[in-house]
């Protein structure tokens, strides 16, 4: 069900692409830019990380009406109009949300895809008059919809600066947490807290299990923690509560984070005094509220998915082995960017390319 309905989406943005560059005619960079457009499907983690690129496009075209797709589920993440953006809800796999986008977001003077180039197809579906997206996607085809491609960074430098490439012009501010107001969200369980009066959110669960910690070294943190006075609370992802309970098994300490949505974990974040996560979305999230932070990377790439230079004043700190042993593959987003290096290896299941995670 899922696989014809994401073709039949493809399909129909496709076809409007294609017909409204043939209405257009040649491609011309607008003089002025009034609506602006940010085209993509990314995960939770890498949408926040766009957070430079949203300041920067508020700095630069200040006036501008600013639209960005996303996931369905992110969009309360942006219900106070941080830097002013409208969310867009977007699922390839849906054809309710392309058509509500047909009808209703249309005509941009300008379109960014900072992700998979397929994703300028959609843009120019939506009437974008320009479209700029990053060089070196594959395949070609990809990227037929793209008026102005930007080559990614020779030097290294984090993903969430990375973006603002897309935009011509200097920009030096920095985030401050005033930028991003608080999202409203439902009544939850709050954490009992201990005798310091504070609690720390100890988030376990990766997209990969490449990305895990140890289950003995988070109990001992736990309980290290307990021990000082500070509440642990377990947070996961939904289908994460079957590894807390390996973690866990007596349940000595609250397991929350699986059971909340997005805003509601937003605010569990910004009561905390601390987080502890492996490289993932809360992380990122983490920045946006200033919570203190501590990110264990592993095979990741602390350089590419830390605090960068937009966030480079955030309570945030990346830990992670320098030279550590399968961190070597050199791709970003399907590019090959020679001063990369991070793992994306799969695990589980009969074409695995890693038997043994580290």
């Amino acid at each position: 069900m899922h696989a014809e309905s994401r073709f039949g989406v493809r399909a129909r943005v496709v076809g409007h692409a294609l017909a409204l560059r043939v209405v257009r005619g040649p491609r011309l960079r607008p003089g002025e830019v009034r609506r602006v457009l940010i085209a993509h499907h990314l995960l939770a983690g890498d949408t926040l990380m766009l957070t430079p690129l949203l300041a920067k496009l508020r700095a630069v075209h200040p006036r501008a009406e600013i639209a960005m797709t996303m996931r369905p589920a992110l969009a309360p993440l942006y219900a106070g109009r941080p830097y002013d953006v409208q969310a867009l809800p977007f699922d390839p796999r849906d054809p309710t949300t392309l058509r509500e986008l047909l009808e209703g977001s249309h005509g941009f003077d300008l379109a960014l895809v900072p992700g998979d180039n397929r994703y300028s197809w959609l843009a120019a579906a939506l009437d974008a008059a320009w479209v700029v997206a990053f060089d070196g996607d594959r395949p070609a085809p990809k990227s037929w919809m793209v008026d102005e491609l930007v080559p990614f960074p020779d030097l290294p430098m984090a993903w969430s600066d990375m973006n603002l490439r897309l935009v011509p012009g200097a920009f030096a501010e920095k985030y401050h947490p005033a930028d991003w107001p608080a999202p409203p969200c439902a009544p939850f369980e709050r954490p009992a807290l201990g005798k310091s009066g504070a609690y720390a959110v100890l988030h376990v669960e990766a997209s990969t299990a490449l990305r895990r910690w140890e289950s003995g070294k988070w109990l001992a943190l736990a309980t290290r923690l307990a021990a000082k006075g500070i509440t642990p609370v377990w947070s996961s992802g939904p289908a994460g509560r079957t590894l807390i309970a390996e973690i866990d098994p007596r349940g000595q300490y609250l397991s929350l984070g699986h059971r909340l949505d997005l805003a509601q974990l937003w605010h569990l974040l910004a009561g905390a005094a601390l987080l502890v996560s492996v490289d993932t979305s809360i992380a990122h999230m983490a920045k946006l509220t200033y919570t203190p932070t501590v990110t264990l990377y592993g095979p990741s790439s602390g350089l590419l998915f830390g605090r960068g230079r937009f966030w480079s004043e955030a309570p945030f700190r990346e830990v992670t082995v320098p030279d550590f042993p399968c961190r070597d593959q050199r791709t970003l987003f399907k590019r090959r960017v020679e001063w990369v290096r991070r793992c994306q290896r799969t695990f589980g299941g009969a074409a695995a390319e890693c038997a043994a995670p580290r």
